[in-house]
């Protein structure tokens, strides 16, 4: 006996299945393109403005990429959260003119085509300025050309035909426009304070154009003798990471609600390079771990003081007699700290603001 049908029936009339002219697959490689080639013909942008006039106007700020190299997934995030801003603000009855733009100056640029004179063994320093700009310009045109395809591949929508454009010569007359009136205001001076600086380049850095390279480095107790007053023949001793900025060093600072003490040294190690009777200036707080570091077995404590009593005090440069025979005041500055060191610290205004604007 055999239960199976004579021929399969077919149930789909019986199942109730949702109908759709949607298509079963998104094949977007190819949707996509086709959609974005279809705003274009329809003049999509062109027709949201004109449905738009007379609405409040919508304006995001947008800061601007840089116009050197192809878009990466941080322009994607960037954009494309943008983009839905403006498509929400556009549909919630805003008119959202979004104008794309490109920051087209900076070293990057110019080092791009820097590497360009290296390879055909040229010196930069030799190339006409005019050159040398115009070249900047082509390489920032290219990539800017390359990363409006790649904004519009996202889909983002904007003003593309009108964009801006940090290098046009319209941006740039109105920047030398604004610094004139700025000058002739007297709103314009000659300042002086450290800057990050490129002796490749010749010129002052951003912030955001330094890297840092994790190096490591001996750091370094460093005498200061104190030149007059009651503890003339006593030095006041910094600890420091950075030993290359002791020939900048023009002044000391000290905490002034700290509470210092003079010491005389009477016994160290073996290798210690601290001498005996010798007398030093440290913070309280951080003498223990001062002796224990430099070798210090015994000491007396000669004269405990407030660093705001220490104001008045002149040292002499570590390096006096090797061209260093200037004087080194001793300032008071809120931002010493007794968590490591000696309760002091050396400034170099060359090399850090703190420094400086002390």
């Amino acid at each position: 006996m055999n239960d199976q049908p004579s021929s399969p029936r077919d149930y789909r009339a019986t199942v109730f299945l949702p109908r759709t002219g949607f298509p079963m697959r998104g094949d977007l490689p190819k949707r996509e393109p086709e959609a974005l080639a279809r705003w274009a013909a329809t003049g999509l942008f062109a027709r949201l403005r004109a449905d738009a006039a007379g609405r409040p106007p919508f304006i995001l700020h947008d800061g601007p990429p840089y116009a050197n190299g192809n878009l990466h997934i941080g322009h994607a995030l960037n954009k494309i959260h943008k983009d839905l801003i403006n498509r929400a603000r556009q549909m919630a009855g805003f008119d959202a003119n979004y104008v794309p733009g490109w920051d087209c100056h900076g070293l990057p640029i110019e080092w791009k085509v820097e590497e360009g004179y290296r390879k055909a063994g040229r010196n930069k320093d030799e190339v006409p300025v005019l050159e040398f700009r115009r070249e900047c310009r082509d390489y920032a045109q290219h990539w800017l050309d390359v990363q409006a395809a790649e904004f519009k591949r996202l889909g983002v929508e904007g003003d593309w035909a009108n964009r801006y454009a940090t290098m046009d010569f319209a941006s740039e007359a109105a920047i030398a426009a604004e610094i004139h009136k700025f000058a002739a205001s007297g709103a314009l001076y000659r300042g002086l304070r450290p800057v990050m600086w490129s002796p490749v380049e010749k010129t002052a850095l951003a912030e955001a154009e330094v890297e840092y390279q994790d190096r490591r480095d001996t750091a370094i107790w460093v005498r200061f003798p104190v030149i007059g007053g009651d503890l003339e023949g006593a030095a006041i001793v910094i600890w420091t990471t950075t030993p290359w900025t002791i020939p900048g060093n023009r002044a000391l600072a000290a905490g002034p609600e700290f509470e210092y003490v003079v010491i005389r040294i009477v016994d160290t190690t073996e290798h210690s390079l601290a001498r005996k009777g010798e007398r030093l200036v440290v913070a309280a707080e951080l003498l223990d771990a001062f002796a224990a570091e430099t070798g210090i077995t015994a000491h007396e404590i000669e004269q405990t003081l407030r660093g705001k009593d220490l104001g008045a005090l002149v040292c002499a440069h570590p390096l006096r007699g090797q061209g260093y025979d200037y004087d080194v005041p001793l300032l008071l500055g809120d931002f010493v700290t007794t968590e490591a060191g000696t309760g002091f610290v050396h400034m170099a205004p060359a090399h850090g603001e703190d420094d400086f604007f002390l």
